[in-house]
């Protein structure tokens, strides 16, 4: 049965959450104020007391209600997702799925233009009636409690969330981070229901790697390289979350910490975050996670993919043949050049963007909503 669904954060959390931020300890800074070595206590202290004095999360629930938003039941899970209608002619249906350390909020910046084009200078023409899951274990979705929900479970979770539960036969699919791992598996298992898939992170690992271009050796150096220099959190995630978890569940500034380096280093901030998101943006975020308390649940979707499916499909590797775009931005964790994603995907268009990051729904959305729309308009 699907149900209306309003968040309303009780006064008793949020005064608990103060309480929290108004105790923390901050650890020396023994490496200066430099982002080397991670999040610096300097930093930290500005944004906790930005936090606790002049955050408004009322102000940030108004805008996350302004979304319609739904909760069902699939399989035996909860899921709750944002459910916007397209104003046009024939709107193609978009599911839009979110990674980590993200959330359903990424796509509240191109919501409106991808419903509602006209209204934003488009062609109705190129309505889409978007849908934008939280991933199981995120946000409002909680996890089952049991193992084994990595991206091709949960890629058939949101396949029967679309044409079971709300009858859409036909539609397309977007994600990037886990969305594009969840994405590629609704490519590679449900090309019956999916007309196309758009990317903006490789979300699968070719079989095919003979005769490799200079090129394609190039990016996998960068891959290894950035798995080497920044994948500690992957690989505590994927090894021991709960761990991790004791700690980032008890102490907000922890949270805080933990994801404000990642928005910083996967962003195209040129090294200040706030050039590319607010303070309030990164709070509200931040603050979803810590009222929902799923940074163990969320955390535990790398473990249960690094043991099955391994990251990006590494131990299932295979090709996807339903029609597939990229937008590649220059500033993501690691940027494939298009003969490499050729090899893993039935590709239709691949773009290049001198700027951008990881988070291409919050830092370029308009180059993000163009994408979609030129991509799947031959699709329709």
């Amino acid at each position: 049965m699907t149900r209306q669904f309003h968040l309303e954060v009780s006064d008793d959390q949020l005064t608990d959450l103060h309480s929290r931020l108004a105790l923390t300890r901050l650890a020396p800074a023994l490496s200066g104020e430099d982002w080397t070595h991670g999040t610096p206590p300097g930093y930290l202290a500005e944004l906790v007391d930005h936090w606790r004095t002049k955050f408004d999360w009322r102000r940030a629930e108004a805008g996350l209600n302004a979304m319609p938003q739904f909760l069902t039941e699939v399989d035996g899970h909860t899921l709750h997702f944002v459910h916007a209608q397209g104003v046009g002619p024939a709107p193609l249906p978009l599911l839009f799925s979110h990674g980590w350390p993200g959330s359903f909020w990424e796509v509240h910046k191109i919501l409106g233009p991808l419903t509602d084009p006209a209204a934003h200078g488009g062609d109705p023409a190129d309505a889409f009636t978007v849908v934008a899951p939280s991933l199981p274990g995120f946000g409002f979705s909680p996890h089952p409690g049991t193992s084994g929900v990595n991206p091709t479970v949960i890629a058939a979770l949101f396949d029967q969330l679309m044409s079971s539960v709300l009858g859409y036969e036909r539609y397309g699919a977007q994600g990037g981070d886990f969305g594009a791992q969840v994405t590629s598996r609704l490519g590679r298992d449900h090309g019956d229901h999916v007309v196309g898939i758009h990317l903006n992170l490789m979300g699968a690992t070719p079989s095919n790697r003979d005769s490799l271009t200079a090129d394609e050796q190039a990016f996998l150096a960068q891959a290894d390289h950035f798995f080497t220099a920044e994948g500690a959190y992957a690989q505590l995630q994927g090894t021991k979350p709960a761990t991790l978890a004791a700690g980032l569940s008890d102490s907000p500034a922890g949270l805080a910490a933990w994801f404000v380096e990642k928005f910083r280093a996967w962003s195209d901030c040129g090294g200040d975050v706030e050039s590319v998101f607010t303070k309030d943006e990164l709070l509200t975020d931040i603050t979803l996670y810590w009222l929902t308390n799923t940074i163990a649940s969320s955390a535990r979707l790398y473990y249960e993919t690094m043991h099955t499916e391994g990251m990006l499909g590494r131990n299932t590797p295979g090709y996807v043949a339903t029609p597939t775009g990229f937008a590649s931005f220059a500033h993501d964790n690691f940027t494939p050049p298009e003969s490499w994603v050729a090899r893993a995907y039935n590709l239709r268009r691949f773009t290049s963007f001198e700027h951008g990051g990881h988070f291409a729904a919050l830092e370029r959305p308009e180059d993000l909503v163009h994408e979609i729309r030129e991509f799947f308009r031959p699709l329709r």
